[in-house]
C-alpha cells in the first residue's frame, strides 16, 4: 500500500545493515524501500556499489517487498550538487534525494535551490522552502517532501502549503535511520492530516511514491 523513498542503513548513519532496514519496513506494512544513505564527495561511489550488490542479491529471493538504491548528498556546498547528483546517475542510483534546507540542521543556503535546478527527484525536509523554488519544484518535475521524522517535521505544513499553492508534487518518507522509524501508513497518513493535507491530497502523495519507486524499478530491471 505505500513505499518509502528514504532510508538509511549503516552505509552511512543508519542503526541497521541493509537487509534489517528492508525487513523492518515490511514488518511494518511497505511493499518497497529505497537505501538512500548519505553522501558525500568522499563515498558516493562506494556506498552505491554495495548497496546496489545488495539490491541484487536480495531482489532476487523476494517475491513481493523490493527494494530500490539512491543516495541523500547531503550538506555539500550547493555548488557541488550538480556534480553529485550526475556522479549519482552515472553510477547506477534508481534515484537521487538532496538533504534540504531543514531547520534543524546547519544546511548550507540556496541548497533547495541548487537541488531543484539539479533536477534531483526528491528534495528531503526542505523546511521553509519559498515560494518561488516550489515553483521551480513543479517546472522541475522535483518532489518535496513531507517527512515523519520528528526533527524534520516541524515544517511539513509549511512545506504542504507552499506545494499546493505552487502546484509542486509530494511526497511521504519516513528518513528512517533506526526499526522505530517506519511509521506505516496509517501513522503516516495522520502525519500528512496534521500538516494540513486533505484526504484526496493524500491518496496523490502516496500514489506518487508507489510512481517513483515503480518507474525507478521499472528502469532497472524491467
Amino acid at each position: 500500500m505505500i513505499y518509502d523513498l528514504h532510508t538509511h542503513s549503516t552505509h552511512s548513519d543508519g542503526m541497521l545493515i541493509p537487509a534489517e532496514v528492508a525487513r523492518s519496513a515490511q514488518v511494518k506494512g511497505y511493499l518497497g524501500v529505497a537505501l538512500t544513505d548519505h553522501v558525500d564527495s568522499s563515498n558516493i561511489v562506494n556506498v552505491i556499489k554495495a548497496n546496489l550488490e545488495f539490491k541484487e542479491w536480495f531482489n532476487k529471493s523476494s517475491d513481493s517487498f523490493k527494494v530500490i538504491v539512491g543516495v541523500e548528498i547531503t550538506h555539500v556546498n550547493p555548488n557541488d550538487i550538480l556534480g553529485l547528483t550526475n556522479i549519482a546517475r552515472e553510477n547506477g542510483a534508481d534515484i537521487v534525494v538532496v538533504h534540504g534546507e531543514t531547520i534543524s540542521e546547519p544546511v548550507y543556503e540556496n541548497t533547495n535551490k541548487a537541488a531543484i535546478e539539479a533536477k534531483v527527484d526528491i528534495l528531503a525536509h526542505p523546511g521553509l522552502i519559498t515560494y518561488e523554488d516550489a515553483v521551480l519544484a513543479a517546472q522541475n518535475n522535483v518532489f518535496l517532501e513531507i517527512t515523519t521524522r520528528k526533527s524534520h517535521a516541524y515544517t511539513n505544513g509549511h512545506v504542504a502549503n507552499m506545494a499546493r499553492k505552487a502546484g509542486a508534487k509530494l511526497v511521504i518518507d519516513n528518513d528512517a535511520h533506526g526499526p522505530s522509524d517506519f511509521v506505516g501508513y496509517e501513522k503516516a497518513c495522520k502525519i500528512m492530516l496534521g500538516a494540513g493535507l486533505m484526504d484526496s491530497e493524500i491518496e496523490s502523495i502516496i500514489n506518487n511514491n508507489k510512481y517513483i519507486f515503480e518507474k525507478a524499478f521499472g528502469g532497472k530491471n524491467g
